[in-house]
């Protein structure tokens, strides 16, 4: 089995989270796709993160109804901040049968030059790239690298920040969230 490893912070999970990982599921060599609740990316600033498994439970209300998206919990026990290659060991080592591939936005293949040990994962696992529209230039080692797949995915220009911000200022952001995600938010009253 071919497992896509999304990983984000979701916080909050929007339905162009949902978009781009049903895509890879269905338009990609992909048979599930695991959206990863990372606890602390070791780029963000930890304030603004609800708690994990708060996180969580949205990630596992969006994705009940696919049944090729599974919710995952996998670094909530790993040492912080969690690095994607410690996470693609440990995997690697608890699922040996499966073989395990990264879904990241072209705005992280940009930086992806900087993360930690990433010839390691490039040389174990492939990579699966949607469209984002963002500024700077893709490394020249990756064009048209073997391990490195672009897929046509649609292009979602809408972020988590913007959810939380307009939350905050009373905007109705209703249609931007899964329906079970944003009763979960208005019941908690999450963001405001």
């Amino acid at each position: 089995m071919k497992i896509g490893l999304y990983f984000g912070t979701f916080n909050p999970i929007h339905v162009g989270h949902l978009t781009i990982a049903n895509h890879m599921a269905e338009y990609s060599d992909l048979d599930q796709i695991w959206l990863v609740v990372t606890p602390h990316n070791p780029f963000k600033k930890k304030s603004s993160l609800l708690d994990n498994h708060q996180r969580l439970e949205m990630v596992y209300r969006a994705t009940k109804v696919y049944t090729k998206l599974k919710p995952s919990d996998i670094e909530f026990n790993l040492p912080q901040p969690n690095y994607t290659i410690n996470t693609l060991t440990y995997l690697q080592e608890k699922h040996p049968d499966y073989e395990f591939a990264l879904i990241m936005g072209e705005d992280n293949l940009k930086s992806f030059h900087k993360w930690k040990n990433y010839e390691l994962i490039l040389q174990g696992h492939d990579i699966y790239v949607y469209p984002r529209i963002s500024e700077g230039t893709v490394e020249t080692q990756f064009d048209g690298h073997p391990k490195i797949h672009h897929v046509a995915a649609p292009i979602m220009e809408l972020s988590s920040t913007f959810i939380r911000k307009s939350i905050k200022a009373g905007k109705n952001i209703r249609p931007m969230l899964p329906e079970h995600v944003w009763e979960y938010v208005d019941e908690m009253n999450f963001y405001r």
